[in-house]
């Protein structure tokens, strides 16, 4: 009799393990993708800044089908396809930043970029679509409910809302040499036509990063489309290709506006440049703009990768004693190298490649 009841618990328990092992097998065929791209992540530096390579399909395409009329639609899409049902609440930020389009030594183009704001811990994501062009971005991670208090830490679960990051992109450079960049600015009057899809400020991003090869491309896929901005902070862009051309878009009297490079450069700061308004949000926009131009100015209109990394370090904000400056990233258009740090911590250079075809 006790052998027999052996036999049954022996038999029990061969049998939760083999349902144990097909549960594992099933979710990790089900999950792989997102399995390797939550093992990808990475930290590069304490301040809260990480890599991750992103595999697999994250549905843009699907998304541009429908596209979103406010922020509660992207994040119910992303809680569906991404997250597979674990919710996310999208922060909103955004305050003073700059960014410049400029040649260096060689000729090649460069193309650099600051985040100013409260602590923001960042993501350089790589993502590589089948319908799209790879791309290298920037994601503001806080825009994900990440904090300083609440870091990815290495845990799957604590990881897991970093899965959200394709639809999140601040800054980016794709494989085309095409790179595209959001500023705050002090109004946008956007327009809406029923007729079109709906994008919000990170997705236009998603959008030009994997679908436009130049700079008219970009301008012809935004006019494709509505645009809301996040939280109502309204914002333009700054886009540039390898070619070096380059425009600032803004929506002024419900209207996409493109402000064009008058030199061989090309800056865009926290005002409204379009048809000289320069309208401001009164703090120090336009002295980083200044500063920035007196900087190429004064190396006959280039500058070197190093002189740009200096110079993204040095128009940082300072509010006071707080240091504003979250993340500086410099992208080679020409050859795909880029360089990216944070907080000002130009002792930590992040140096990464893209493969460029161009």
């Amino acid at each position: 009799m006790k052998q027999k009841k052996k036999k049954i618990v022996l038999r029990v328990i061969v049998g939760i393990g083999i349902a144990l092992l097909i549960i594992i097998i099933v979710a990790f065929v089900l999950f792989r993708n997102e399995l390797r791209s939550l093992m990808s992540l990475k930290k590069v530096d304490d301040y809260g800044m990480y890599q991750m390579t992103y595999y697999g399909d994250y549905g843009f395409d699907d998304f541009l089908e429908t596209g979103a009329e406010n922020d509660a639609d992207i994040e119910a899409f992303v809680t569906k396809r991404l997250l597979k049902g674990l919710p996310i609440n999208l922060g909103v930020t955004g305050d003073g930043c700059t960014a410049f389009v400029v040649k260096n030594e060689n000729g090649d183009i460069l193309f650099g970029r600051n985040f100013d704001y409260l602590y923001a811990p960042s993501l350089q994501l790589y993502t590589a679509p089948n319908n799209g062009y790879a791309s290298v971005s920037t994601v503001n991670l806080s825009f994900a409910g990440y904090s300083e208090d609440n870091l990815p830490s290495g845990l799957l679960f604590d990881d897991f809302l970093t899965l959200a990051a394709p639809f999140l992109p601040f800054d980016g450079m794709n494989e085309k040499g095409l790179a595209i960049t959001v500023l705050a600015v002090p109004e946008a009057e956007v327009p809406y036509n029923p007729d079109k899809i709906t994008l919000n400020t990170t997705t236009a991003i998603r959008l030009v990063l994997d679908k436009a090869a130049t700079m008219e491309e970009a301008i012809e896929l935004l006019e494709q489309y509505n645009i809301y901005f996040s939280g109502g902070i309204e914002c333009h862009y700054l886009i540039a290709d390898a070619s070096g051309h380059s425009v600032i878009v803004e929506y002024v009297n419900q209207e996409l506006c493109v402000v064009e490079a008058e030199d061989e450069y090309q800056i865009a700061s926290n005002f409204i440049a379009y048809d000289g308004l320069n309208i401001g949000e009164g703090f120090t926009e336009f002295e980083r703009y200044d500063k920035v131009q007196n900087a190429i100015e004064a190396n006959n209109g280039i500058l070197e990768a190093g002189q740009a990394v200096q110079l993204l370090a040095d128009v940082g904000i300072f509010d006071g004693n707080i240091d504003k400056l979250q993340w500086s990233v410099l992208y080679n258009l020409t050859t795909g190298y880029g360089e990216i740090f944070a907080n000002r911590k130009t002792n930590n250079i992040i140096g990464f490649n893209l493969d460029m075809d161009n």
